[in-house]
């Protein structure tokens, strides 16, 4: 089985890269089962339930989300119902939506897992008071389980990976919006990315216009950001695996220029 996790998906740019390419990269990659990362969907911030649709219907079998996951009030009442998109499990137990969610696909069943790091993002609970029992859950459905550790710090994901090695078929890290380069496959059959990146303009600080973001930086100033336009690209990464066991046998790091 071949699983392709497309990393954050930026505002209007990468959305365009997704719907342009996603269904033509599906049938060039080999591609059983897409997933996506789309809490940074809208322009600025957040996800909508009209957005969340479109990144389904472009070839997307699964979104994950992130700590922007609720800026966009709106997704709740999606998030209730859909059995295709996850938000961050270690969220408060009142939020809307679920942070595990069974795929049913072609190629067979996917589960998939969103989790919170702590540093600087400061969830309800840490991820590591749940995430045994959530992979206990989702290995209950299918042996081929994905997580998505949406984090500031490299420690945080690099540890989970190790201790989920094993368990599940990949972890793959998300949030900073810039691919790393230590996708490997660890002893126990689980592959690990510390962060896919970000699928959107990269002529930009993580997305947003630079000017924007170095006036911030260098002032001290509050600035309404808004995202950039130039250097767009798909990143993400390519996991191949046994749909019997759940192990990978491989993992690469996927990046794709658009136009």
């Amino acid at each position: 089985m071949r699983i392709l996790f497309v990393a954050d998906v930026v505002g209007r740019p990468g959305r365009d890269a997704i719907e342009a390419r996603l269904p033509g990269l599906r049938e060039e990659l080999g591609i059983d089962v897409c997933v996506v990362n789309g809490e940074n969907a809208a322009d600025g911030v957040g996800i909508t339930p009209r957005l969340a649709q479109r990144l389904l219907a472009a070839g997307a079998d699964g979104i994950t989300l992130g700590n922007h996951a609720f800026r966009r009030p709106e997704i709740g009442t999606l998030l209730q119902t859909s059995d295709r998109i996850v938000r961050p499990a270690n969220l408060s137990i009142r939020t809307p939506g679920r942070g595990l969610a069974v795929l049913e696909t072609a190629a067979g069943r996917v589960a998939i897992v969103n989790l919170l790091g702590s540093l600087y993002l400061e969830p309800a609970r840490s991820m590591w008071e749940i995430v045994d029992d959530l992979v206990a859950e989702a290995r209950g459905a299918t042996p081929v389980v994905l997580v998505d550790v949406h984090a500031e710090a490299t420690s945080e994901k690099v540890a989970l990976a190790q201790w989920l090695d094993g368990r599940v078929t990949a972890v793959i890290g998300t949030h900073t919006h810039v691919q790393t380069s230590d996708a490997r496959v660890l002893p126990g059959g689980t592959a690990a990315i510390t962060d896919a990146g970000m699928t959107g303009p990269h002529d930009s600080v993580i997305g947003v216009r630079t000017e924007l973001a170095t006036h911030r930086m260098r002032t001290g100033l509050p600035v309404r950001f808004e995202t950039a336009d130039r250097g767009v690209r798909i990143e993400g990464a390519l996991v191949t695996c046994d749909p019997e066991t759940g192990r990978a046998a491989a993992i690469e790091a996927v990046r794709v220029p658009h136009p």
